[in-house]
């Protein structure tokens, strides 16, 4: 049989097979030796073993088209984080860590913001405004009210996406509206393996529909990107690009030097004032830490 592997824990892995269901799987010892590792989202080969009790061997995984390290997750096609426009207020400075790690690994990202219904109109367009501007689709919704969410439904579509955020935001309010059947099947792997009710502690996968997957995530309350160096941290805020020609110097960091083309779009508001005060904090947070490395 062929299936994706739709969450792995402990060494066992859910694969799900469409139109027949989850079976519970261990992988074979030839991964180990080869020092392979099976992934959520992995395409996969099951030796059946037992029907009745779901009970399978992962024989061979199918090649990836893509894999991200953090989530650690294969076969994903793009990222959707979701923020609350208010209550919690955002937390720009996240929402950037983020998308940095995302463009570091070469994966497309929508932005959510949930909790409309209690933003103001201003409030909506300045997201807008600053993200829209660096490239990035832009989405409100109200997963309480229902609202929107035709248009996310839509960005999903034939598409394995990985959707995070940091907690209180209401992902999971999201994803229950998404797929209201996502609690009935995580509970039943629960219950399988011996384990209270679900929070989402190990990235899993849900199926939306043929060919449509969501890969939920545990929440974020902070993220590491001191792999990169201050030196690359421009080249991942994709709307400076277009200003860098017009800086003095070939290699401008943006910070202090004059004649700087991406500081005068600051300026003319070409460039969010927010996400390029970002950029400074990361960049100076970076040079800090390469100092007393």
């Amino acid at each position: 049989m062929q299936g994706k592997i739709i969450k792995g824990i402990a060494g066992f892995y859910y694969v799900h097979v469409e139109a027949k269901g989850t079976y519970e799987c261990k992988a074979k010892g030839i991964f180990r030796k080869d020092h392979v590792k099976p992934l959520v989202g992995d395409d996969v080969l099951v030796d059946l073993l037992d029907e009745e009790e779901k009970l399978g061997n992962i024989r061979e995984i199918l090649p990836r088209r893509s894999a991200l390290v953090r989530p650690a997750v294969a076969n994903v096609d793009q990222a959707l984080v979701i923020f609350a426009i208010v209550k919690p207020n955002p937390n720009f400075n996240l929402l950037d860590r983020f998308l940095i790690r995302m463009e570091r690994q070469n994966l497309p990202t929508i932005i959510c913001f949930n909790k409309q219904d209690i933003a103001t109109a201003e409030e909506k367009k300045a997201l807008q405004r600053a993200y829209e501007t660096c490239g990035y689709r832009v989405l409100f919704i109200s997963a309480l009210e229902n609202e929107g969410l035709e248009a996310v439904r839509e960005a999903l579509g034939g598409k394995t996406t990985t959707v995070a955020g940091p907690s209180g935001v209401g992902k999971s309010s999201l994803i229950n509206q998404l797929a209201p059947q996502a609690n009935m099947e995580t509970g039943a792997i629960s219950a399988r393996i011996d384990r209270g009710r679900h929070t989402t502690r190990h990235s899993e996968i849900i199926a939306l529909g043929e060919g449509t997957y969501i890969v939920d995530t545990p929440g974020f309350t902070s993220l590491d990107i001191s792999e990169i160096t201050k030196e690359e941290l421009g080249q991942y805020y994709p709307e400076f690009a277009q200003y860098d020609p017009y800086c003095r110097f070939s290699r401008c960091a943006h910070i202090s030097e004059p004649s700087c083309g991406v500081k005068d779009a600051v300026e003319t508001g070409a460039i969010s004032r927010v996400r390029y005060d970002n950029y400074r904090i990361l960049y100076q947070e970076l040079k800090e830490i390469k100092r007393y490395c």
